[in-house]
């Protein structure tokens, strides 16, 4: 499986996890604040931070009653029809180029989500380097065929998808032109717990489906995130903010610029320990061999004298017989005169 380009990073096996912070709606309709969002996941160290393209218009229609009103009592947005949801959530369009070109100057690719095709042809205007797929949207075939039609990366979340709706949709995209795919395991529950994650379903994909795989996570904190690396993860996504308290309709299962920070440090360190399959010391560890137990005297010994188990024990460091032979030195016969602190070998024996 080679790896993904995009401009200046690679997404694969043989790099570290590829980071992305998502914006969301956590501007809270301000664009210092969302510009304050681009430098603050690129001091984090990200690779790259996402936006969401719609309208209101473009998700639903305007209707404050029936199924187009959450009455769920678990729901974060409670009490919101989707129309009014989306007004408050969506990102002006007219803010991307300018988020997108802070992004560049920070280091970071700046990309979205299209919701429509509308989306695609705007986001293509602006020359983004790839794509990212909700869970909500990932069934719709009309919209995948669209964005692989540009060529470019894919990335599809596949939150409550069945294995033949993700195989549909990865033959939708590969038949359209998408070559460079990846899919991201995903729950569509805001938060979601560890519990109901599952990253045992990241190899499980990958093997499925012969792509790259990572994880979109609502979960809080970074404890599945780093987890992930271990299954194989190639990209983590989370939600990012400012602050919690400040507000916005994804602030309370998002990440804050300390954790976003762990996540990246962490992640590093997770996917350097996966190192390969290795046994006996590494060159690291070499120098820590003398510090194994062996076989030592530790009483004055005559020549002629028996080894007991009185006399010889297993201690440290390690310079001596290897202790697997104790039972073979007892009852054996000194050699010459052995003083204490003399590591055993087979010449004084």
């Amino acid at each position: 499986m080679q790896p993904i380009k995009m401009q200046q990073f690679a997404i694969g096996k043989e790099y570290c996890p590829f980071v992305i912070a998502e914006m969301s709606g956590n501007h809270n309709q301000s664009l210092e604040r969302a510009l304050a969002i681009v430098d603050a996941a690129a001091d984090c160290g990200v690779q790259a931070l996402k936006l969401q393209t719609y309208t209101a218009d473009t998700m639903t229609i305007d209707i404050e009653d029936k199924e187009f009103f959450i009455d769920d009592s678990e729901s974060l947005w409670k009490g919101k029809s989707l129309y009014n949801l989306y007004q408050e959530a969506y990102t002006p369009w007219e803010w991307h180029k300018p988020i997108f070109d802070r992004c560049r100057e920070r280091g970071m690719i700046g990309f979205s989500t299209p919701f429509d095709e509308s989306a695609v042809d705007f986001l293509e205007s602006l020359n983004v380097s790839c794509y990212k797929i909700a869970s909500f949207e990932m069934t719709d075939l009309q919209l995948i065929r669209k964005v692989a039609a540009t060529g470019k990366p894919m990335i599809i979340s596949t939150g409550m998808a069945t294995v033949a709706e993700i195989d549909e949709t990865v033959r939708a995209a590969r038949q359209g032109g998408c070559q460079d795919l990846i899919l991201l395991t995903c729950t569509s529950t805001y938060p979601a717990t560890p519990a109901n994650t599952n990253l045992m379903k990241i190899p499980h994909m990958k093997d499925l489906f012969s792509c790259q795989v990572g994880l979109s996570d609502h979960t809080m904190g970074i404890g599945a995130a780093i987890a992930s690396i271990a299954l194989g993860a190639t990209v983590i996504e989370k939600h990012f903010t400012l602050s919690r308290a400040d507000g916005g309709v994804d602030s309370a299962f998002s990440l804050e610029p300390a954790e976003m920070a762990a996540l990246v440090t962490e992640s590093e360190r997770a996917y350097q320990a996966l190192g390969q399959v290795s046994y006996g010391p590494s060159k690291a560890e070499q120098a820590s061999l003398q510090h194994r137990r062996s076989l030592y005297v530790v009483e004055d010994i005559q020549a002629g004298e028996l080894f007991t188990k009185h006399n010889v024990r297993a201690i440290r460091p390690g310079l001596g017989l290897p202790t697997k032979y104790l039972d073979l030195v007892i009852g054996r016969k000194a050699k010459e005169d052995v003083g204490r602190g003399t590591p055993v070998s087979w010449e004084i024996l």
